[in-house]
């Protein structure tokens, strides 16, 4: 048998390389990894780690790179010292094992893409690893050399005192050698994100916009954009039966239009209705993944409503899963940009559009909540604000990826929305989150142009302009104030908002005079 470990470590144990869909499944159900469901997809719970943990995710500090990242909460730096030692500790550990190996692309634009290696101690992450990313050709197979290669050991727990790392879990990027270990979580979706990170950090410099965004496209040929993290509704959104899915996480805002880098989708499954994401429920089949999904133990029917595991059960399915989806994954250039943000506060308008400084503004800023269960001790959604609308996964300073912002929307004359997929009414708690049904109607008046035609007036507090109508919602919500019981209670909790913008926004630098189309605190009299 070829040895897929190129010199990285000796093992005793099997090397399955590049395993089928069905033989992965069998394999993982063979090893006790998880159950079938009633609808043909392969369950498996991941134990203490159900959603990223941010302070276990390090990139190597290291001279080739150290003055391209940004350095901080959230791009943590480890030593050479400490990535040796974990990685002879996962080398020793998989020694022994059985190892599921896929190879693999991230990007559908064979210009840009990442050729990958993936090693598994688990068959399922390695079916994880297979759906997720772009698969190969057969001829691509015969000569495929691995840029990146991604070691992922879940049962390994790390020991913190001895490896250096702040709990037995850690991911951690090498950019300048090109390798990631994941070792202590189950969490699927941290082989995801980390390949993505790479990404995010390598595009730049080949003048390639890396986005966290899902992206489709319409019959007349009109892309769109839709920035978000995690339970915003990137996925559902894109997910429109009336237009064609390029990808629903992540892309590349190339010379020549859009391209996705994954090859399928990786969505949350908590409250999933087929009512309401059609798309999405018939994609969960044989040869879907499923992490934490509760189902009953006789009939094995998922309940999508059952929150006992974690508010972040997920699915991973390939794209070509979603009957709409172009499994080519490229489109053209967008023309519309929607910001998505779930405002806890429950203060912001359902939809507003922007000019090309606000445009800058929000995307610099980020805000949104964090969703329960999308992170390690998240319970209950959280004001937040994400550079990017993707902090966790973008290395390098908010003033690159910004600028390319800049240019994108400027040369090709884009039009961006921020909608509120969050609360009304009142604040998490209290008011209830807009409906799944209207946030659809805002989406479509703003991919087909209806909401060029409409009249807008500038929120007080906010300085976005606000729609006075749009088509399949009610006039009366699209001003949040009017949802509330107590008008002064929304304009005390606004302004609350205003300063929390305003003060998130002192901390870059080199765009101060953007600070003048942002929020602003109401002068008392």
């Amino acid at each position: 048998m070829a040895d897929y470990l190129q010199g990285l470590f000796q093992t005793t144990g099997r090397q399955y390389y590049q395993l089928s869909v069905p033989h992965l499944v069998e394999a993982a159900l063979h090893r006790n990894e998880g159950v079938l469901a009633a609808n043909g997809s392969l369950v498996v719970t991941t134990g203490k780690y159900t959603g990223r943990s941010p302070q276990d995710r390090f990139i190597v500090d290291v001279p080739a790179i150290h003055h391209h990242v940004d350095w901080g909460s959230v791009n943590l730096p480890i030593s050479e010292n400490v990535f040796n030692r974990v990685l002879s500790r996962m080398t020793s550990y998989l020694a022994e094992k059985d190892l599921f190996i896929f190879d693999g692309f991230a990007g559908a634009d064979q210009h840009y893409a990442l050729s990958i290696r993936f090693i598994n101690e688990y068959a399922h992450q390695s079916l994880f690893a297979h759906q997720l990313f772009r698969r190969p050709e057969k001829d691509q197979l015969q000569d495929f050399h691995p840029e990146f290669t991604v070691i992922c050991a879940p049962g390994l727990e790390l020991n913190p005192t001895t490896e250096g790392t702040h709990s037995e879990a850690a991911i951690i990027l090498h950019l300048e050698r090109k390798m990631v270990l994941i070792a202590g979580t189950h969490y699927c979706g941290e082989i995801k994100k980390s390949i993505f990170s790479a990404m995010n950090y390598l595009m730049p410099d080949r003048h390639v916009f890396p986005m966290h965004c899902s992206a489709n496209v319409g019959a007349d040929g009109r892309s769109a954009l839709f920035f978000g993290l995690s339970g915003t509704g990137k996925t559902t959104l894109s997910a429109d039966p009336e237009r064609t899915l390029i990808g629903d996480d992540e892309h590349g805002w190339a010379d020549t239009g859009i391209f996705n880098f994954e090859g399928g989708c990786y969505a949350k499954t908590i409250r999933l209705s087929k009512e309401n994401e059609p798309e999405i429920w018939d994609a969960i089949q044989f040869g879907a993944l499923c992490e934490n999904v509760v189902i009953n133990p006789d009939t094995r029917i998922p309940d999508y409503n059952d929150a006992s595991l974690t508010e972040n059960g997920r699915v991973g399915y390939p794209i070509d899963f979603i009957h709409n989806a172009d499994p080519k994954g490229v489109a053209p250039h967008p023309s519309a940009i929607i910001f998505l943000t779930a405002d806890a506060f429950g203060v912001l308008p359902p939809i507003s559009k922007l000019s090309e400084e606000q445009a800058q503004y929000h995307f610099i800023s980020g805000y949104t909540s964090k969703i329960a269960g999308t992170e390690r001790g998240i319970v209950e959604p959280v004001a937040a604000f994400s550079t990017c609308f993707g902090a966790p996964f973008m290395p390098r300073p908010s003033s690159v990826y910004a600028q390319l912002l800049k240019e994108r929307i400027t040369e090709h004359k884009v039009n961006v929305y921020l909608i509120n997929t969050g609360w009304q009414g009142g604040p998490y708690g209290i008011g209830k989150r807009i409906s799944i049904p209207h946030t659809r109607a805002m989406v479509t008046a703003a991919l087909e142009g209806t909401l060029e035609q409409q009249e807008y007036w500038t929120h007080p507090v906010f300085n976005i302009m606000v729609p006075k109508a749009c088509p399949g919602v009610p006039a009366e919500i699209l001003d949040p104030r009017n949802s509330w019981a107590n008008p002064v209670e929304y304009d005390a909790m606004a302004t609350k908002l205003a300063i929390m913008f305003i003060e998130n926004f002192r901390k870059f630098n080199g765009v101060e005079h953007l600070e003048k189309v942002g929020p602003r605190v109401p002068v008392v009299s």
